[in-house]
């Protein structure tokens, strides 16, 4: 539409240059012919215009948007707004799923955790693997970005190539089902040795860690100079940001899906985050940095950091993720024990042998006799058994009156 515009497409042009350079900063502040080109944009169709998630042409999509939004935050000062399409609220499985499908949010609806041994120590994130290996699609893009990630760049003297690994990452994030790929990335872990493979999934020591660790004000500055990057931080803020205490913990009625799904993809960019250790019971998550040398904007880097390590939303939508939504409503413990959720689990998948409404009494062995002695079977099963042998008689009788009259 600014296209068929000729004054809104010519200031859309003269805003794209503005933005170019180092010196864009001082070209919106005095710039007089960058202001009026902001001025003009802010009322055109592009401002109010957003993306949706995964289409084919995003990062064009995601540049016009930056050339408007850009302008009005280049300082940093305020948090950016999503990019993106809003997603709908919240409200249970099915609709969490059909709100997921129309956004580009598709992730599978939460499932309890349950050990098919009680008495052997499962890994979920072993059995995510497996699930995924059985896939042709995640196997392929899952064995390309282990690939990628491992190999080395003797050009720069470099264990890989980040910026490949990066991409390979996106990549399979991008193409292979949520069923499998959050399995991957979430999975709920009862040993140490479970979630440090959970921690290994993203190859952190090519696609996560750096020498040294930056800033993370810094880090964010870096985030904010690619359009994909910044979109995408956004996206996570907006979806997975902490609210004053409410019955909700995520915004939009608690729409987790959404959390994770923006969360997943932060991973792939300069901001992407991982478990910073292999603890099972209390795990965190944080990009690569801290907020050492911030000096008297330690604050604003404390709180920037927290917005993942501390971040209730996000520890509740992986947690209802791994262990099911049952799980949100007990607080007493961090993690579940297996054993007791698959017994509760079979429990309630468990055939009846029976027709309904009936119940077989299986009476204990004689416990002082043989046959016949019924020293073990309590008084009150033998007056049951009798009044059953009553009912039964006098319902054959009145079937051969029946039949009589047939007759």
């Amino acid at each position: 539409m600014c296209n068929q515009n000729p004054h809104c497409s010519s200031r859309y042009r003269v805003m794209r240059q503005c933005l170019v350079g180092k010196e864009k900063e001082a070209m919106l502040d005095n710039n007089q012919e960058c202001r009026a080109a902001l001025r003009v944009l802010l009322v055109s169709p592009l401002f109010d215009c957003r993306c949706k998630r995964g289409m084919k042409k995003e990062m064009q999509c995601l540049q016009n948007y930056w050339t408007i939004h850009m302008g009005l935050n280049e300082d940093g000062d305020m948090e950016d707004s999503s990019p993106y399409e809003p997603v709908a609220p919240g409200r249970h499985q099915d609709a969490f799923r059909l709100a997921s499908i129309s956004s580009g949010m598709l992730t599978v609806a939460p499932k309890g955790f349950h050990c098919a041994d009680a008495e052997k120590t499962c890994n979920p994130c072993l059995d995510a693997a497996k699930a995924c290996n059985l896939n042709g699609t995640c196997k392929r893009h899952r064995s390309s970005y282990i690939a990628t990630c491992s190999k080395e760049d003797p050009n720069k003297g470099e264990t890989c190539s980040k910026k490949r690994c990066h991409k390979a990452l996106r990549l399979f994030l991008d193409r292979v089902p949520t069923e499998f790929s959050h399995r991957l990335l979430f999975c709920p872990c009862q040993t140490e040795g479970c979630a440090e493979r959970r921690r290994q999934t993203i190859v952190p020591d090519c696609s996560y860690k750096e020498k040294e660790k930056p800033n993370c004000l810094e880090l964010r500055t870096v985030c904010r100079q690619d359009s994909l990057c910044r979109s995408r931080l956004a996206d996570f803020m907006a979806n997975c940001r902490n609210i004053p205490p409410t019955v909700s913990t995520c915004p939009n009625q608690d729409n987790h899906q959404a959390c994770l799904a923006s969360y997943t993809r932060l991973i792939g960019t300069d901001m992407t985050p991982n478990y910073v250790d292999s603890s099972f019971s209390h795990w965190t998550i944080s990009p690569w940095c801290t907020c050492k040398g911030s000096g008297n904007q330690e604050e604003e880097c404390a709180n920037f950091l927290q917005s993942f390590t501390d971040n209730t939303c996000l520890r509740n939508a992986i947690q209802a993720f791994g262990y099911g939504l049952d799980y949100m409503a007990s607080k007493n413990a961090s993690v579940p024990d297996p054993s007791a959720t698959a017994k509760t689990t079979s429990d309630r998948l468990a055939p009846t042998t029976g027709p309904p409404f009936v119940t077989i009494v299986k009476y204990p062995e004689p416990r002082d006799g043989g046959p016949g002695k019924p020293q073990g079977l309590p008084g009150d099963h033998c007056a049951c058994v009798h009044a059953n042998v009553w009912a039964l008689l006098s319902g054959l009788a009145l079937a051969l009156l029946w039949a009589r009259h047939a007759l």
